[in-house]
């Protein structure tokens, strides 16, 4: 998996971290860099280096949050918009790997697994609410 996943960031020009950011911000239009930041979990010098990756390439956004002049606002510029669904269309990517395999369930089993990644999405937001973060 992981090889899948560092060929379909290399392939398009992208560290993996850039890939991830790309990912993370596309289905949400907006995010803030502090709560994608949060989300990874990578540091804040990996997280500031990615971003700006992405900015130069003119594939992100990044905008001061209106009522917080110190937090930054991300958002998908056109162009970064249209590499994610380029890379979500590619044969080979990530998405359809996971797409085929997904496919290979049975449909109580695609339901299944969406309950646990639901039921894992709520305990791991627990946890970082009772961390402070």
């Amino acid at each position: 998996m992981r090889k899948i996943f560092q060929r379909t960031a290399s392939n398009n020009q992208l560290s993996i971290p850039q890939y991830v950011l790309l990912m993370k911000i596309a289905p949400r239009k907006e995010v803030t860099q502090k709560q994608i930041g949060r989300e990874t979990g990578f540091p804040k010098s990996t997280l500031s280096q990615a971003v700006d990756g992405l900015v130069q390439s003119n594939l992100l956004h990044r905008h001061p949050v209106e009522d917080n002049r110190r937090e930054m606002q991300l958002t998908l510029s056109e162009e970064g918009q249209k590499l994610y669904e380029k890379i979500s269309s590619e044969t080979g990517s990530v998405h359809q790997v996971l797409g085929s395999a997904i496919n290979t369930l049975t449909v109580q089993q695609q339901e299944a697994l969406h309950s646990a990644f639901l039921q894992m999405e709520k305990f791991l937001e627990k946890e970082i609410l009772e961390q402070g973060e």
